[in-house]
C-alpha cells in the first residue's frame, strides 16, 4: 500500500510541476480534497478527542509545506532534483523523531535500511557543484521542505494512533488542511487565481485524488508499521519521480541515477527484513 502511494506521490508532483500556475492548481487539489471528505465525514466515526491536537499541528505544518514545495519548483529546480532532496531528507529525521518521540527503535537491518534508501535519494539528486550554485534557492527551499515532511509525518503517525478511526482522522485532517491555501489565495492572489483555476480545472482536481489517495494509505500504514518504515518506503517515489522527470519533461537520467535506483531498491529489501 505505501508503494502505490508512492506512485500516486509522484505522479501528483509532476502534474503540480508541469502546469504553469502551480498556486492555482494546488488550490484545486485542496479544494477537491475537502470537497471528497466533506462528503464522507457524516459517514465515517469521529476521530478521538486526543487526535484533535494533531489535526490542528498536522494542519499548520502542512500549509507551510505546501508553500515551500511551490517556492522550491518557482525558483527554477527540476523534478528530479527537488523532489528527491525534499523527500530524501524526511525518513532519516523521522526516524531521529520517531526514536526521541515515540520510542521507536528500528533493528539494524531496518535502520540499514533507512540509511540506504537515504543514501539512494542523495544520489538520485546528481547535482555538480556548478548546478548547486545554480540551484542554491531551489535546494535551500527543498531541504526546507523536507524539514516540513518530517514534521508532519511523525504529528499524523502520532494522531493517527490515538484517533480510533484512521478513516475518520483522514477525512478531518484533509478537510481542515485543504482549506489555509485557498483562502490565501483568494485574499492575496485573487488578481490572477481565475484564470488560472479554469486553466489548471482538469490538473488540479485530477492532482487532488491522487494526492487524498497517496497521503490516505500512508496515514492507514503508520497504524500498522514503524513511523521511520513507512516514510522510508514511502519516499521511494522519487525513483518514479526521477522516471517522470526524464520521460516526460527530458530531465537527464543517466548513469548516477540508475545505479541510485538500485540502492534504493536495495534499502526496500532491507526494510522488508523482519524487525
Amino acid at each position: 500500500m505505501v508503494l502505490l502511494a508512492a506512485v500516486l506521490h509522484a505522479t501528483w508532483n509532476a502534474l503540480l510541476k508541469g502546469g504553469q500556475d502551480r498556486l492555482a492548481t494546488f488550490v484545486l487539489l485542496d479544494l477537491t480534497g475537502v470537497v471528497l471528505c466533506a462528503l464522507a465525514v457524516p459517514l465515517l466515526p469521529g476521530p478521538a478527542p486526543a487526535s484533535w491536537v494533531f489535526i490542528a499541528l498536522s494542519t499548520l505544518i502542512h500549509t507551510g509545506y505546501k508553500l515551500l514545495l511551490i517556492e522550491s519548483y518557482r525558483t527554477g529546480g527540476e523534478l528530479s532534483q527537488v523532489y528527491p532532496l525534499a523527500r530524501g531528507s524526511a525518513p532519516l529525521l523521522v526516524a531521529g523523531f520517531a526514536g526521541l518521540v515515540v520510542g521507536e527503535r528500528l533493528g539494524p537491518l531496518r535502520l540499514a535500511g533507512v540509511l540506504v534508501v537515504c543514501l539512494g535519494l542523495v544520489l538520485l539528486v546528481g547535482m555538480g557543484r556548478r548546478q548547486l550554485a545554480a540551484h542554491r534557492r531551489a535546494v535551500g527551499f527543498a531541504l526546507a521542505t523536507g524539514v516540513s515532511i518530517a514534521a508532519y509525518t511523525v504529528a499524523d503517525g502520532l494522531g493517527v494512533r490515538r484517533s480510533g478511526s484512521a478513516l475518520g482522522y483522514i477525512a478531518w485532517l484533509f478537510l481542515a488542511e485543504g482549506l489555509p491555501l485557498p483562502l490565501y489565495a483568494a485574499t492575496w492572489g485573487r488578481r490572477h487565481l481565475k484564470a488560472g483555476l479554469r486553466a489548471n480545472l482538469a490538473r488540479g482536481v485530477t492532482s487532488g485524488v491522487l494526492s487524498l489517495a497517496a497521503y490516505g494509505l500512508v496515514i492507514w500504514a503508520q497504524t500498522r508499521g514503524a513511523l521511520a518504515v513507512v516514510a522510508a518506503l514511502r519516499e521511494t517515489s522519487v525513483v518514479i519521480a526521477a522516471l517522470i522527470g526524464s520521460v516526460v519533461f527530458g530531465e537527464r537520467f543517466g548513469y548516477r541515477r540508475t545505479v541510485a535506483a538500485a540502492v534504493v531498491t536495495a534499502g526496500i529489501v532491507l526494510l522488508n527484513a523482519p524487525p
